[in-house]
């Protein structure tokens, strides 16, 4: 019997690398990825690695956990995320649905 395979939701800060497409000025940026697997912690190596891959440098990882999980603990999931999420499933691949960039105020 294979193992089920679920949608995990996270958020990777990343920082600066050459080439790595964000504004000049930004200092950084949070990314929300959907990431399938079947363990939280494959989804973030996955996830990860990945992202070195396109050539950009995560420096942390936050977990919400599954759809489920999320749905268990409040989390208002709407129709596109939903969509995301099923994409990212159907892929077998990780999904980045929003990157919103960090800026320096002072």
């Amino acid at each position: 019997m294979a193992d089920e395979i679920f949608v995990y939701t996270l958020t990777v800060e990343i920082g600066r690398a050459e080439g790595d497409g964000l504004p000049e000025n930004a200092t950084g940026a949070a990314m929300m990825c959907f990431c399938p697997a079947i363990t939280e912690a494959e989804a973030v190596r996955e996830t990860v690695a990945i992202l070195k891959q396109g050539g950009l440098a995560p420096l942390d990882v936050s977990s919400y956990g599954t759809m489920q999980e999320r749905l268990d603990d409040g989390h208002d999931i709407n129709d596109e995320e939903r969509g995301m999420m099923q994409r990212a499933l159907d892929e077998n691949s990780v999904v980045v649905a929003m990157t919103s960039p960090f800026f320096d105020v002072g």
